[in-house]
């Protein structure tokens, strides 16, 4: 049996509509119309034991719905999924102490105080023994760099100190399976990196489940061999990352930055998606961008150039859409 299993699921919320003004606020409250809105739309995918995966969508796609449903946080409107074998929104106390998910826009830590006591709130909730908490608070420390943090509270940490205590919190009673959603959302290059490393360190080494949400592309392809990606709530893909980019992402971005006013035609390195004082910003085919970056350096006084992947809203929109947004030459 998967660890994960999705089938079908749907979630349909009711959204009340209502025209501007005062007297339309009156006749709505007594005649609200009310709209539905698909967050999900009839899902399925599996995952093994074992596997990190990327859940990829634009915004609004469904896919914080999506794993609030696989965490039990909200209840489906019809379909059904399985977490561990369990059906996570009956909320079996069985299952809660298997899983964590961590949002990176929201906090389970208490504001005011330290980090480590909402710790030992954490292993009261889940029943960890005194040795067990110990060992795994002094693995978790060490491989986030907590030591310094323990003792301070959470308001005046850095977000990227807070992130690294979020995951410790979430992780304390060593869960099979993990829910990411955003987990570097906000943070610096240097600490992104920490964030991977850790997850991925965490994922060989228990050989946990990973569903990983996030709009870095960086997150994505240097953590997720496989990606699930979804639009409107509906599935569009299910299969390798890099058969994805190679499919729907078939350029790369240039961004540089002249010594003095960027040339005014440069619509023989790529096409030109912006042009202003001294910086420009090109598309440019994949498979040229080596020798097209070579020819910007030979050409034109460059103070900084930095060639990038698309942004994942921008595959998924040409998936989505059939673009096939990058063909540039």
């Amino acid at each position: 049996m998967p660890c994960i299993a999705v089938e079908s699921l749907t979630k349909i919320y009711q959204a009340p509509e209502k025209e501007p003004g005062f007297w339309n606020s009156v006749r709505s409250f007594f005649n609200r119309k009310i709209r539905h809105v698909r967050a999900v739309d009839g899902l399925s995918f599996s995952i093994e034991e074992g596997e990190l995966v990327g859940f990829l969508g634009a915004n609004g796609a469904g896919k914080t719905t999506t794993l609030k449903m696989l965490s039990g946080l909200l209840t489906p409107t019809s379909g059904a999924a399985t977490v561990l074998g369990r059906v996570p929104w009956r909320r079996e106390a069985e299952l809660q102490r298997r899983f964590s998910l961590v949002l990176g826009q929201r906090s389970q830590l208490w504001w005011e105080i330290p980090a480590q006591e909402t710790f030992r709130l954490n292993q009261a909730i889940y029943g960890i023994p005194e040795p067990e908490y110990k060992r795994s608070l002094g693995e978790l420390v060490e491989l986030l760099d907590l030591s310094e943090c323990l003792s301070v509270p959470v308001k005046k940490l850095s977000l990227g100190q807070r992130m690294r205590a979020e995951l410790a919190a979430a992780l304390l009673h060593r869960p099979a399976v993990l829910f990411l959603d955003e987990p570097t959302l906000g943070l610096d290059v240097i600490m992104q990196k920490k964030i991977r490393a850790f997850i991925r360190e965490y994922n060989a080494k228990h050989k946990a489940t990973i569903l990983l949400t996030s709009h870095n592309m960086d997150d994505v392809s240097e953590l997720c061999s496989r990606v699930v990606v979804i639009e409107r709530g509906r599935l569009l893909y299910d299969g390798s990352l890099q058969s994805l980019v190679a499919r729907h992402a078939r350029h790369k971005i240039i961004r540089v930055d002249f010594s003095g006013p960027a040339p005014a035609d440069l619509s023989a390195i790529g096409t030109v998606v912006s042009n202003g004082g001294s910086r420009a910003v090109l598309e440019v085919p994949r498979e040229k961008v080596s020798e097209r970056a070579a020819a910007l350096l030979r050409s034109w006084p460059v103070e900084d150039l930095t060639i990038e992947e698309v942004p994942i809203d921008d595959i998924v929109r040409g998936i989505f859409t059939g673009s096939g947004r990058g063909a540039a030459s």
